[in-house]
């Protein structure tokens, strides 16, 4: 299969949860709380499996830390793109970041760095 994202994607083992999904029209839905787990990510996007069906084309705030310093954490608003059934009850998902600021683009940055070295 020929490769068509423009960023490239890291596996990497993260635990976040969704409290809420917003719409960009003021539509909100309130107290989700679904566990999700962050499977892969680049500097475009997220990967994630949860067993919560989430509405495709619905926002939420995340934040991501990619290392345990405190400095590498990321803000962004997900939007949520894609969809995939994985059977047993878990669904994959694809989202994008929105409203991540490009300054931030170093943390990315390093991350890949320390993901090639260990490569």
């Amino acid at each position: 299969m020929v490769e068509k994202r423009r960023d490239k994607r890291f596996n990497v083992k993260l635990e976040l949860v969704i409290s809420s999904l917003f719409k960009q029209d003021n539509i909100c839905v309130e107290n989700i709380d679904a566990p999700i787990t962050v499977v892969d990510i680049s500097k475009g996007g997220i990967g994630f499996h949860s067993q919560s069906i989430l509405p495709l084309g619905y926002y939420f705030n995340a934040c991501i830390q990619l290392s345990p310093d405190d400095d590498s954490k990321l803000y962004s608003v997900v939007k949520i793109i894609r969809c995939t059934d994985l059977g047993h009850g878990i669904k994959g998902y694809g989202c994008e970041f929105i409203g991540l600021a490009p300054v931030l683009s170093y943390v990315f940055d390093e991350f890949i760095a320390s993901k090639e070295q260990e490569q």
